[in-house]
């Protein structure tokens, strides 16, 4: 079975310090760094998709891999922050066979997961009769 892994977006700073609408707020100096280790940490995966919530630091933090696996970024409701577990469970089905690489927010993963991630961590999923099984975190770098 082909896995998912979910990305919490990489660091982003300060949600207080940051004076823009949210959305809009971008990857600092070691979300960059974390963005570009995620090449490297998911290698051996083989992601045919990469999907994000149009949020601009969860788009920045899997620019490099959707770069280096020569995909574009779907940007997906169902991974915005806020999103349902109802609807982020229903993309994961729809991506039943596909190995796919899917960046969200920490509310979103702890829906999935019923855990959270450190941002800029992955972790690997098998979608599974019950849902989701959790198979490995994949730890943050940099």
């Amino acid at each position: 079975m082909k896995p998912i892994v979910l990305i919490r977006h990489a660091s982003a700073g300060d949600r207080e310090g940051w004076s823009g609408e949210d959305r809009l707020r971008p990857l600092d100096e070691r979300g960059l760094r974390q963005a570009e280790g995620l090449v490297s940490a998911l290698a051996e995966f083989e992601i045919e998709r990469v999907l994000s919530s149009s949020a601009v630091r969860c788009v920045e933090s899997v620019e490099p891999l959707a770069s280096s696996v020569g995909v574009e970024i779907e940007e997906r409701p169902e991974l915005m922050e806020g999103a349902s577990r109802e609807d982020a469970l229903a993309l994961v089905d729809e991506l039943r066979g596909t190995a796919a690489a899917l960046c969200t927010h920490g509310d979103v993963v702890y829906e999935l997961l019923g855990d959270g991630l450190k941002k800029g961590a992955a972790a690997v999923l098998e979608p599974d009769d019950s849902g989701l099984r959790l198979v490995a975190k994949i730890k943050r770098r940099a």
